[in-house]
């Protein structure tokens, strides 16, 4: 006989899930327990939308689903902000809340909402926990979950179940992992005569073949092809930025200088292109699509022939690699030029101090094989174009839900799962704001996460874009005074730097140490409005 928190977290075990992120409540402490004997860890936040986001990232590097958890209303309301991540950059997580029983389910009480209908919009499916049916529920959530197109599970847990116990359960055995239905021969023939025909044929790279980690296969059809290939933000990665066939990151910073090259396909080829980081229309010339992708493609077809290729992209990507080398006009040496002429825009200059050469120095002192996680606001724009990427994975964003704050949690979980890579966050000062109370996490954890708050006092991604309307700077100024005022916070040491010598030597100190460390770049953000928030056509 087991209880039925001995049989949460057991099941929990048996599927690999090593972490839960989250703020307990009373009737979660006997789950903690039962973590406690067991190895899993019960990870305390400082806020639960960081245990959802960590839990998401945790699911991004491991591919094991991701776990968190809070408690009645604000812990829940908390929370939903990390599953929305998860639920809009396609990570498989499990979202646990405490919740009423089922006496007290309809009452009127303190801190009692409806969390079923409150997670309905942003999860993949949503159940309450019964007796009898613990092992099944958690093992068809993960399944749920890590099913295409994955994402996250909420499991609302009744706040007297924890403590009852109950014989085995002759739960059916986990089955077997769903593989991806082979696409349509006839329809995949289609595509590739699409491609064949075309003169200007474009590869469009995106979350999904990130996701999946089919850099090298892409690799191969552009090699094979010789044609531009121009990646999502959360694609980077994928392509080497070397590579004579890369164009450029659609949407980020200088989006103008890739246009150049897009506009002139007469045939786009979506490779694993989720449009919730950036729609087609939004982008693409009005020419034919090809959507190589595990769902259909989500676009406007009256201005768009579309030919879905659904299914198993490797495949797909495998039959375009065995063509014989499609014949395009395209001009790869003109491609090569205005590539070069867009990143020596991002090349720092001589004198001052601005967020280029702050993350000009980063990529010098990490290592190639270092994760570096970003926050949301104008630098990631220009991270999403500037910063060399060896392999996916290697930089880590939110693209499709896009919530300031994301940059902390998810290097705190970036360490945490690989332990032996140098981690780094970039963060502008609004987002770091929203989550620094997630240095004592890290702090008490002994991670040796640097943290680079990039100090320009501004929320300067809104003010790009009210210069671009010619309105006034209103409601963006951050602080008076200097941001942090101090050497440490909550026992983070603080190194602040105003210039690129003093950058290197803080980013060679805090990477050698042996806990967190903030880096403070108090930088001239000015450099934002010519760079960033460009036209895409």
């Amino acid at each position: 006989m087991l209880t039925v928190a001995e049989k949460l977290v057991g099941t929990l075990q048996d599927m690999g899930i090593r972490y839960v992120f989250g703020i307990p409540g009373g009737s979660w402490i006997p789950y903690m327990e039962a973590m406690r004997t067991r190895e899993i860890e019960f990870v305390l936040v400082a806020n639960e939308a960081s245990g959802g986001i960590m839990a998401d990232v945790c699911a991004r590097i491991t591919g094991v689903p991701g776990a968190c958890h809070g408690t009645y209303g604000p812990g829940a309301t908390n929370l939903t902000t990390g599953v929305g991540c998860a639920y809009l950059d396609r990570s498989a997580l499990l979202a646990f809340t405490s919740e009423q029983s089922d006496a007290m389910l309809r009452r009127t009480t303190q801190m009692n909402i409806d969390h079923q209908a409150l997670f309905a919009p942003i999860t993949k499916w949503t159940t309450r926990l019964r007796r009898g049916n613990v092992v099944e529920t958690i093992r068809k959530a993960v399944q749920v979950a890590k099913a295409e197109v994955p994402g996250p599970v909420h499991i609302g847990v009744p706040s007297d179940l924890a403590d009852i116990t109950e014989p085995e359960e002759n739960a059916p055995a986990p089955p077997a992992p769903h593989l991806p239905l082979s696409p349509d021969g006839k329809v995949l023939e289609k595509g590739a005569e699409l491609f064949r025909k075309a003169r200007r044929p474009l590869l469009a790279v995106g979350l999904t073949a990130a996701r999946m980690k089919l850099n090298k296969e892409l690799v191969e059809v552009a090699q094979r092809h010789m044609v531009p290939v121009v990646l999502s933000p959360m694609a980077k990665g994928m392509l080497p930025e070397n590579h004579p066939c890369y164009a450029g990151v659609l949407f980020h910073a200088l989006s103008d200088h890739v246009a150049l090259t897009y506009r002139d396909a007469d045939l786009v080829i979506g490779i694993g292109y989720d449009p919730v980081e950036f729609n087609y229309e939004e982008w693409m010339p009005d020419v034919p699509l090809v959507h190589l992708d595990t769902c259909p493609a989500d676009i406007d077809r009256d201005r768009h022939p579309t030919c879905d290729v659904v299914g198993d992209l490797r495949q797909s990507l495998a039959y375009l690699a065995k063509m014989a080398p499609v014949e395009t006009t395209w001009d790869l040496a003109a491609v090569a030029k205005n590539r070069e002429r867009m990143f020596e825009s991002l090349r720092p200059r001589a004198g001052g101090f601005g967020p280029r050469a702050a993350l000009a120095v980063l990529r010098e002192i990490m290592p190639q094989d270092g994760i570096m996680t970003c926050d949301v606001g104008a630098h990631t724009h220009l991270i999403g174009q500037q910063w060399p990427t060896p392999a996916p994975g290697l930089q880590i964003m939110t693209n499709g839900w896009s919530s300031m704050g994301f940059g902390v949690p998810a290097a705190i979980a970036a360490k945490l799962c690989l332990p032996e890579r140098a981690v780094a966050c970039v963060s502008g000062d609004g987002g770091f704001l929203m989550m620094a109370g997630e240095m004592v996490t890290a702090r008490r954890l002994g991670l040796n996460v640097v943290f680079v708050v990039l100090a320009d006092n501004e929320l300067s991604l809104i003010t790009v874009k009210q210069e671009r309307r010619e309105y006034e700077h209103s409601g963006v100024r951050l602080f008076n005074g200097d941001f942090f005022a101090s050497n440490h916070l909550f026992g983070v040491p603080i190194l602040t730097v105003t210039d690129i010598d003093e950058m290197r030597g803080a980013l060679q100190k805090a990477f050698s140490g042996d806990g967190p460390c903030i880096v403070e770049a108090v930088v001239d953000g000015t450099e934002y409005g010519e760079l960033i928030a460009r036209r895409y056509k």
